[in-house]
């Protein structure tokens, strides 16, 4: 090159900068006008990057290509935390196979928007107002400064790491005393603490945990490790920063946690009460095994995914209680499913004040807009309708008896897992509907929705005010 010549990039140089740049502005585009029908997309690709790597010969057992159906059930079943599937975990899929779904489950935890926050701030080191505002939502923790979003994105990314490695930790060394090789017990310890805080439910174990029905050392941490994840990461934050100090703690916190504890009492001894002397699930164990069940079933329920009994086994009314506190579901920007606890302490503080005759919901001393009690119908409503849209499909194509349908449409939809062996049963079509279910129910039926409007509508006028008669 001589002194008066400068360097002239390849032509092909400037069109890959030109297709990034555009690519970069579509995005932007797409995330300004919509921050909701963005995640939905990105978690769409997600799905289609995991199926095409569960699509993989390397990722089966027997060397040859999934189904589509099969792999794509798969790849929502983890992206969404759910835990159904149509093919057993540990013996379908390979190691390969099994890496993908817990990648996959801990990037569908963390959530897309939120995970793709923290590689930016890791390779940029600064996130734009644009990318703070974005990981605020989908984090949905409650701050007024945008500054603070970065503390955040690390403390979020950081305290799921502590946790699921503290629950490894305390699985590994148990796995090892019953037997199984280092590396065995270590990837097991992995899998089910990344499986057990992100609520999925996946096992690696052919026959589940039914072999450590009465065993606490295993137990004991998928409990914990499901009971934390599915508070959701606004309350941990409240929790981790104001201790022990319970005026400091929000409304929403206050919210998760009496329902939470109710349900899980109120769910022990219901399912206890009910599965007491049923000999198909826990009339043969002694009295403290038949309580660790009940409490184990009761956690688990609301999203986990974990059983320790045969699902088809359990009673009519059983399956009638799981129903209700797998549509119940968890905390909101949780790991959990469902339509949320506070979805519920808002209807029935709703019913509780309209019954006083009060003009207000209140709560904790602290006054419930009506914005958020139009969201939580809406969020009850739609759920409502998915779960009877699909289980009327099901039912159409299955031929199967409506317990069964209703109870893994609802799994389904609360991304909760359990399953009466549906799934596996069903032709694909079936299997497409339960996955669109998955999908819906992750995404939340308020987001899915904002994100699948057309437009956002002004209100510019408002009409004459008129009540009709109610009830």
């Amino acid at each position: 090159m001589g002194p008066h010549q400068t360097y002239a990039p390849p032509a092909e140089h400037g069109a890959l900068r030109r297709f990034v740049l555009g690519a970069r502005d579509l995005v932007d585009s797409v995330a300004a006008h919509s921050p909701a029908r963005f995640a939905l997309i990105v978690f769409s690709l997600a799905i289609c990057i995991f199926t095409a790597l569960l699509s993989l010969p390397v990722a089966a057992t027997s060397g040859r290509a999934t189904p589509l159906y099969d792999s794509l059930f798969t790849a929502v079943s983890a992206v969404c935390v759910t835990g159904l599937t149509v093919v057993s975990t540990a013996t379908h899929w390979t190691f390969f196979g099994q890496v993908v779904i817990l990648v996959a489950v801990f990037v569908g935890g963390l959530g897309i928007i939120t995970l793709a926050s923290v590689l930016s701030l890791a390779v940029s080191k600064r996130l734009g107002v644009r990318g703070k505002l974005m990981a605020q939502q989908s984090m949905n923790v409650e701050t007024s400064k945008l500054g603070e979003v970065g503390t955040l994105l690390r403390t979020v990314i950081t305290t799921s790491v502590a946790i699921e490695l503290l629950l490894a930790l305390m699985l590994t060394p148990r796995f090892m005393i019953l037997g199984e090789p280092f590396g065995q017990a270590l990837w097991h310890g992995i899998f089910y603490s990344i499986s057990a805080f992100n609520n999925a439910g996946f096992t690696p174990h052919s026959d589940g945990l039914v072999p450590y029905e009465t065993d606490l050392w295993i137990l004991i941490p998928l409990m914990l490790g499901v009971a934390i994840g599915s508070l959701g990461f606004p309350v941990v934050m409240v929790l981790i920063m104001a201790r022990n100090n319970v005026r400091k703690w929000t409304l929403h916190t206050k919210l998760t946690l009496v329902v939470s504890a109710i349900l899980l009492v109120g769910g022990t001894v219901a399912w206890a009460a009910l599965e007491w002397d049923n000999a198909r699930t826990i009339a043969e164990l002694s009295i403290g095994d038949k309580v660790i069940h009940a409490l184990f079933a009761s956690v688990m329920t609301r999203s986990g995914g974990f059983n320790l009994v045969e699902q088809g086994d359990m009673e009519s009314t059983t399956m009638l209680l799981t129903d209700a506190l797998m549509f119940a579901g968890g905390g909101s920007a949780s790991t959990a499913g469902g339509i949320k606890v506070t979805t519920i302490a808002v209807m029935f503080l709703a019913i509780f004040a309209e019954a006083r005759g009060d003009t207000e919901v209140r709560a904790f001393g602290r006054r419930i807009p009506e914005g958020v009690m139009r969201v939580a119908i809406s969020v009850l409503v739609l759920g409502a309708t998915l779960v009877s849209l699909a289980t009327g499909a099901l039912l159409a194509i299955s031929g199967a008896t409506l317990d069964r349908v209703l109870f893994e449409s609802i799994s389904a939809f609360a991304t909760v897992g359990l399953s009466t062996g549906l799934s596996g049963e069903l032709p694909p079509i079936g299997k497409y509907v339960l996955s669109a279910l998955m999908f819906a129910g992750r995404v939340g039926t308020i987001t899915l929705a904002s994100a699948l409007a057309l437009r956002q509508r002004d209100q510019l006028y408002h009409y004459p005010e008129e009540r009709p008669i109610i009830g």
